[in-house]
């Protein structure tokens, strides 16, 4: 469902719409509208914002949507590189399967890192056009 609702204020004109619109456009329930919007919310792919003179809320793209999508990845990146590094050291770094978590700490760490170059990459590539 979080697919369908991103996908739909992707494809939508101004890129926002509001929880009403979305039910209609996908018909989809109220409820599924809201499970899809707290999840792309909690992974920064659309921002809540208040319709002006209005209580209701609207969801919107966030501009540079993917750019801000992989910036905050840093921050689950480290979780996950502190996290796998404690399952290391509680069975044993020699054990097979301390080596299977330890590549997945080495491998995250090169992401991470690759990541931050990849996104100054972006940033060039986009001043330039």
């Amino acid at each position: 469902m979080p697919a369908r609702v991103f996908s739909c204020l992707l494809a939508s004109e101004s890129g926002s719409l509001s929880s009403a619109e979305l039910g209609e456009r996908l018909l989809i329930s109220p409820a599924a509208v809201s499970g899809a919007v707290r999840y792309l919310s909690q992974v920064h792919l659309i921002a809540r914002e208040r319709q002006p003179g209005s209580r209701r809320e609207r969801y919107r793209v966030h501009a540079e949507v993917w750019y801000e999508a992989m910036t905050n990845r840093d921050a689950v990146l480290n979780r996950w590189i502190s996290t796998f590094s404690s399952g290391v050291e509680a069975v044993g770094p020699e054990s097979p399967a301390g080596r299977r978590i330890a590549e997945s700490v080495e491998f995250l760490t090169f992401m991470r890192n690759e990541m931050a170059a990849l996104m100054e990459r972006w940033r060039t590539t986009r001043r330039e056009s």
